[in-house]
């Protein structure tokens, strides 16, 4: 029964693939030739691996106009050697001009993070978050209505990886060599689709002095 279920899935998705290519054709028909010669994206987006935030659809952006690295909770953690990698590639080869790191309200990982019961293996990365909320412990235990206080952790989950985003070695070196590069947290509204801007850019490391000022960051 399940050889029957993965060839009906298969065909599905083969068949919307075959039929997204054939509306960029006829809306464009030297796209794909375009897109096959380089990507040249100006963004680095670093979100969530949630499937309702997709990077391209929320900008309404055409494939090869934004890099993207997304994982639970959009965290950004100094021994992650993929989530380095990427940025280090988006930054030294794509010459990217800003990295965007986009949260979302309602983000499961977030929401894991505030529980107090184990959930497996993820429990390892959700640690992260829970340091957040410690920093950030105070603060967030004067919300009184607990949706508040998730909603309040999700931007400030953004707004510390924003940090460590500043913090990683690439874009220290990027900023000494007065490249031009900023560092954005936003935050998405699945419910409407609107994005937040959580004033948390810098562009050099005075600009990130002012945020850790402006958001009571350790």
């Amino acid at each position: 029964m399940s050889g029957k279920k993965d060839k009906v899935m298969r065909e599905m998705l083969f068949k919307r693939n075959e039929e997204w290519a054939e509306r960029m054709l006829e809306s464009d028909p030297e796209f794909f030739k375009r897109l096959h010669k380089q990507q040249s994206p100006e963004y680095l987006w670093i979100g969530c691996s949630d499937s309702r935030a997709s990077a391209n659809q929320i900008f309404n952006l055409d494939p090869g106009e934004i890099f993207v690295h997304r994982n639970i909770a959009n965290v950004v953690v100094h021994t992650d050697l993929n989530c380095l990698s990427v940025i280090q590639f988006a930054v030294e080869i794509l010459k990217v001009k800003h990295i965007i790191v986009c949260g979302h309200y309602g983000c499961g990982g977030v929401k894991a993070a505030m529980e107090n019961h184990e959930h497996g293996l993820i429990d390892n990365w959700l640690r992260h978050i829970q340091d957040v909320y410690r920093t950030h412990k105070h603060e967030l235990e004067r919300v009184e209505v607990p949706n508040d206080r998730f909603r309040l952790l999700c931007e400030k989950n953004v707004i510390e990886q924003v940090m460590n985003v500043c913090h990683t070695t690439i874009v220290q070196k990027t900023w000494r060599e007065n490249r031009e590069l900023s560092i954005h947290g936003w935050i998405y509204s699945i419910k409407n689709g609107i994005l937040k801007d959580l004033n948390a850019c810098a562009s050099n490391p005075e600009q990130l002095a002012e945020v850790y000022d402006r958001h009571g960051v350790n």
